[in-house]
């Protein structure tokens, strides 16, 4: 685990987030920051303080971020919640640093899996990893683990068998690292061979041109005065050492370029076992650092079981004479539990009677509800018929209204309702009015309106005396207010 991440993203748009990468982790960097302190698990509900030691291989920056994340991630968006790494005072770098970090208990896991610390820098690159912790309230558990001498032995075997394996890691890590060497220095001698083989090829064009140069001349040459032929044969003979250095040096090149094409396949197949060795070694990397925390869990655990054998014979003691204490309080116990179920039996009785006294009391008052909304249809039917029966007195000529001023208001059938009609005092008042064409009386109140006075207003003032249920729409006078209180509380039992 661990790595320098080649491409550095960041899960959000805003500032706030953390710079993260999802690029697996391939190159381990973990020692430049070191976690102290760290406990083997922290109780919830309360903050929890982080620190930590910056080496002098690592250089502080504003934008490195120190997270909690779950044992197992693969990549740094994978941090469960952060906080920004405060810059020390001095931020050069070259220097050992010691740092804190609070984190608050409201943004920590709640489960009990384990976790570790993480520093990430502004590159997304981590710098350094604390060992695995849980988040989880102290049990018996932690205090006191009976645990027999075989498997005590068992762990031990178990912890020689890592131990092992640990060794066997190493020594094919170091066989490993030693491969790469040699394929290291195999590829050093193919880059050799390469130039070698460029150097060649810029001899064999000079010798070329040179040859060119020298058939230029020999066709001059010709062209001149048999007196020169002692040189023309000379010249012959040296074209004819030219041709033959020619013939030796594309010898030469054939067998270069054979070698070339040799070595350049040999390079591809050690590039390929270059990248097999790396890969083989990270794997062995990272299965040591497993191995290695493991052990250092076990011996952990066998630290712990041998304290925890030591106390074994003095809790089994206390135990003893716990278990007599018990007894008797279980024989307590079961007395008032006896006592108890008696009264339980008794309340349970009262509370049927309490259920059957109100269900007869519902039944009462849905019946008197029932009643109430008969009593409502009906004063609607009444109020309509007022209402058109005001509409008609309009429509009457002056003079019919006035000879109809003083004649007797019949009385109306609501005297047989439960509260009565207020609407029917109000219909045969506002017919009086607009008969007489010069004032309105309010029927509740007497309160008196001019002529001009709008129909909606008038009606509004004599609304505003009233009080509807917002459940059946029936209405009730506001003196009457304990009536419709009475009448609400109806709804609420239904």
């Amino acid at each position: 685990m661990g790595a320098e991440l080649s491409k550095t993203s960041t899960m959000g748009e805003t500032s706030d987030d953390p710079p993260t990468s999802a690029v697996l982790l391939d190159n381990c960097h973990f020692s430049q920051v070191v976690f102290n302190n760290v406990e083997k698990f922290y109780v919830p509900g309360g903050d929890v303080t982080c620190y930590y030691t910056l080496t002098q291989n690592i250089t502080p920056r504003g934008k490195d971020w120190v997270g909690i994340f779950r044992v197992g991630w693969k990549t740094t968006r994978e941090y469960y919640t952060f906080m920004w790494a405060p810059l020390p005072a001095d931020a050069r770098g070259g220097t050992t640093v010691q740092q804190q970090i609070q984190f608050k208990a409201y943004y920590l896991p709640k489960d009990d899996e384990y976790y570790q610390f993480c520093y990430v820098d502004q590159d997304a690159v981590v710098r350094g990893a604390s060992v695995p912790f849980q988040f989880r309230a102290e049990t018996e558990d932690d205090i006191l683990v009976v645990t027999t001498q075989g498997e005590v032995e068992e762990i031990e075997l178990q912890n020689k068998n890592l131990l092992k394996e640990n060794e066997e890691l190493k020594a094919s890590c170091a066989s490993l690292q030693k491969q790469t060497m040699d394929l290291q220095e195999q590829l050093s001698k193919a880059q050799e061979l390469q130039s070698r083989f460029d150097s060649l090829r810029s001899n064999t064009e000079k010798l070329e041109l040179e040859l060119q140069s020298l058939k230029k001349e020999n066709k001059c040459l010709k062209d001149l005065d048999d007196c020169r032929e002692p040189q023309l044969l000379q010249l012959k003979e040296q074209i004819q050492s030219v041709t033959s250095d020619k013939e030796c040096l594309e010898t030469k090149l054939k067998a270069a370029l054979g070698q070339i094409q040799s070595v350049t396949s040999d390079k591809e197949c050690l590039e390929t076992k270059l990248k097999a060795a790396l890969g083989q070694i990270q794997s062995v990397t990272s299965d040591k650092e497993c191995l290695e925390t493991k052990l250092k869990t076990v011996l952990d655990q066998m630290d712990q079981l041998q304290s925890q054998v030591l106390n074994y014979e003095k809790e089994v003691e206390n135990l003893s004479h716990m278990d007599r204490d018990k007894t008797e309080q279980l024989e307590s116990l079961k007395e008032e539990n006896r006592q108890l179920r008696v009264t339980q039996q008794q309340e349970n009785l009262n509370l049927m009677k309490d259920l059957e006294e109100q269900k007869h009391l519902f039944q009462s008052l849905q019946a008197k509800k029932n009643e109430a909304d008969e009593e409502n249809r009906k004063l609607r039917e009444e109020n309509d018929d007022l209402l058109r029966q005001v509409l008609q007195a309009r429509e009457v000529s002056s003079f019919s209204a006035a000879s109809q001023a003083h004649a007797p208001i019949p009385a109306s059938g609501g005297g047989s309702l439960l509260f009565g009609n207020p609407y029917c005092v109000a219909g045969a008042n506002l017919e009086a009015g607009a008969a007489s064409a010069s004032i309105r009386k309010c029927p509740m109140c007497d309160d008196v309106f001019p002529e001009d006075i709008e129909t909606s207003q008038y009606e509004a003032h004599v609304q505003s005396h009233l009080l509807d249920c917002p459940l059946c729409n029936e209405t009730f006078e506001k003196s009457n207010k304990q009536v419709f209180e009475d009448h609400m509380f109806c709804h609420g039992l239904e």
